[in-house]
């Protein structure tokens, strides 16, 4: 059994698991952090942006001012933005027989592996990890087609060239596999390849093991995997929570007696309090509105984006901020709203209930009912004549790179009243800020991430007690800037093994057992034969036939008797020979009762230990 790892990313993982002649690959997350090192994409001319000098070494020989610009202090490459896929030269991605998605969030690379790599496996999700991942790639591939840019940069990816740029490009790796967004044709044809499935379903793959989604409590649709044969299970544990937000609960009591259980998707902030980040978030919301200032809230347009709405809802009335308008604009914002409202069965069970009454579980549905909130495909059309000031406008992308997001940038930048409130943790919020220096607006950084830290998975790796852990190298080290916290790791026994992009494991246990049928037939000719005390024996002479990964003892055929002839024919393919099974022996030898059969068929002892001394 392999683990081969293709992404170095360890919330956004993408592994390939070789287990039992089955090839599974394990999530295919899209690392988006590369878009950092890009300008941003504004909707109307920026002359700001335009005006923004080339970059040249400073012994003049290297000249790129038109792939590369300088902004207060840092380099940008003045392209498409591009980004970092998962490895595709470490093996054969065409043998891939299965992927596993666990939550929306970690799929946004499957266009790349399902349309250029020669796959024809199978894909397997939830509804809603199906449904949300669609709305999130199309807002990407939308927000990427709708400012194109037509000059391309290749040169500065020159491994001689890139060695002598200033960083952080300087440091930026794996640039010659970093590719531009993928086309809606792809994403409708990688996503015709999913399978849906329901939390405890079992799925059988070639006969040789089973896969189960379990709830992992992250987000709606959102999944652990469980991998198993009939005597070996492999867990696998990405994106999970056990905080009690919209999502069903975490499924843990299902991931017991593991032999290998594969950990990834940790949160991003350790030292962050999910609750007080929500509290720091409204009240720094709350200030910048009495202020007369705007409120610009970069974000994904599906997951904590319910919950802040929530928080905002009950916090709206407490606050006075009934008149001040709220605003989320994406491609798909009607859309996700509207999702989060239909996927009753994926939510917890207070949230389930509400639908039984009937109420819409979540109260964003009352906010647009009252006007509170409002909800575009973008700045154009109606927005431009409802938009009013001060407001609150919640929209993507969280990179600040591309989106409705760069727009507001440059409109409310330069004000200090105005605020931009950071709360995806997925990007420093000091690199996505960048290339807008000098900057005036306030900036708070609330990061609100629900995943697992690392107190919550020491107690639930205890609970679970799987033989061995498999995890990135990240978590078996506290973080750069904070060394000494030895509690941001994982210390467990064993050692948990670590991997990195490009590593391929050995797991560390083998397969001993495999699980054969026998024919009924073949089972009523069995004379069993105890030889202690509640244990039997019997010898068997069958035919093993294995077929789809499955073993069948049959009983073995008879020869065919031949028809009688008086002329001799020539034969011109003769059947094969099916000879008559021999006799078995078990146990130990009776020494004296066998002498004694050989003393009296008159075999002397000395002919027979000349025998056995030969």
């Amino acid at each position: 059994m392999k683990l081969y790892c293709l992404s170095g990313h360890p919330t956004l993982p993408c592994n390939v698991l070789k287990f039992k002649s089955t090839t599974i690959m394990l999530d295919c997350g899209l690392d988006t952090t590369s878009v950092l090192q890009f300008l941003p994409l504004p909707l109307v001319h920026s002359p700001r942006l335009s005006k923004l000098p080339g970059w040249v070494s400073k012994d003049g020989t290297i000249n790129l001012e038109k792939e590369l610009k300088e902004c207060a202090g840092r380099v940008f490459v003045d392209s498409q933005p591009e980004f970092c896929l998962p490895e595709r030269e470490l093996l054969d991605l065409s043998t891939i027989d299965v992927i596993l998605i666990s939550n929306y969030h970690c799929m946004m690379a499957l266009p790349y592996i399902t349309e250029h790599t020669g796959f024809t496996g199978s894909v397997y999700a939830t509804e809603p990890t199906l449904q949300i991942g669609r709305l999130l790639m199309e807002e990407l591939v939308n927000f990427m087609e709708r400012v194109p840019k037509a000059q391309s940069a290749t040169c500065w990816k020159n491994k001689e060239i890139q060695r002598v740029l200033p960083g952080p490009l300087k440091d930026a790796v794996e640039v010659l596999t970093w590719k531009t967004c993928y086309s809606i044709q792809d994403v409708n044809s990688a996503l015709s390849k999913v399978q849906l499935v329901g939390y405890s379903q079992k799925v059988e793959l070639f006969g040789a093991v089973q896969v189960t989604p379990l709830s992992s409590g992250y987000s709606l649709g959102s999944s652990n995997w469980i991998i198993q044969s009939h005597y070996e299970k492999v867990s696998y544990v990405s994106g999970s929570s056990l905080l009690t937000t919209h999502p069903q609960p975490m499924d843990q009591s299902s991931l017991k007696n593991s032999d290998v259980l594969i950990l990834t998707g940790l949160t991003q902030m350790p030292t962050a309090n999910p609750d007080g980040m929500l509290g720091d978030f409204c009240s720094n919301l709350a200030m910048t509105i009495r202020a007369g200032g705007n409120v610009l809230v970069p974000c994904y347009s599906s997951g904590v984006i319910y919950d802040l709405l929530e928080c905002l809802y009950q916090f709206i009335e407490n606050a006075n901020l009934g008149s001040t308008p709220f605003y989320f604009l994406s491609p798909v914002a009607n859309s996700s709203l509207e999702f989060s409202q239909i996927f009753a069965e994926w939510l917890c069970h207070n949230k389930q209930s509400k639908v039984y009454l009937p109420e819409p579980p979540f109260p964003h549905a009352e906010l647009i009912q009252t006007n509170k909130l409002k909800h575009y495909p973008s700045i154009h059309g109606d927005f431009s004549t409802d938009f009013r000031q001060p407001c609150v406008v919640f929209t993507g992308h969280p990179s600040l790179r591309f989106g409705d997001v760069v727009h507001f940038m440059e409109l409310w930048g330069k004000s200090s009243l105005n605020t931009i409130i950071f709360t995806e943790p997925d990007f420093s919020y000091l690199d996505a800020l960048a290339p807008y220096q000098p900057l005036s607006m306030k900036c708070v950084y609330c990061p609100i991430d629900t995943r697992l830290n690392f107190h919550q998975v020491s107690k639930l790796l205890k609970e679970v007690q799987p033989l061995h852990v498999v995890c990135p190298e990240q978590y078996t080290q506290p973080p750069p800037s904070q060394s000494h916290r030895s509690d941001l790791m994982l210390e467990l026994q064993p050692p948990p093994m670590p991997y990195r992009r490009c590593s391929v494991l050995g797991l560390p246990f083998r397969r001993r057992y495999e699980r054969i049928h026998l024919l009924p037939e073949l089972a009523k000719s069995l004379v069993p034969s105890e030889i202690k005390p509640g244990v039997s024996l019997a010898t068997v002479s069958a035919v093993l036939q294995s077929k789809d990964n499955k073993h069948t003892l049959q009983p073995v055929p008879k020869p065919l008797p031949l028809p009688p002839s008086k002329k001799r024919k020539r034969v011109v393919e003769e059947p094969p020979e099916v000879l008559a099974p021999k006799p078995l022996l078990s146990g130990s030898v009776p020494l004296e009762a066998f002498l004694a059969v050989l003393h009296k068929v008159r075999v002397s002892l000395k002919t027979l230990n000349t025998y056995l001394a030969c």
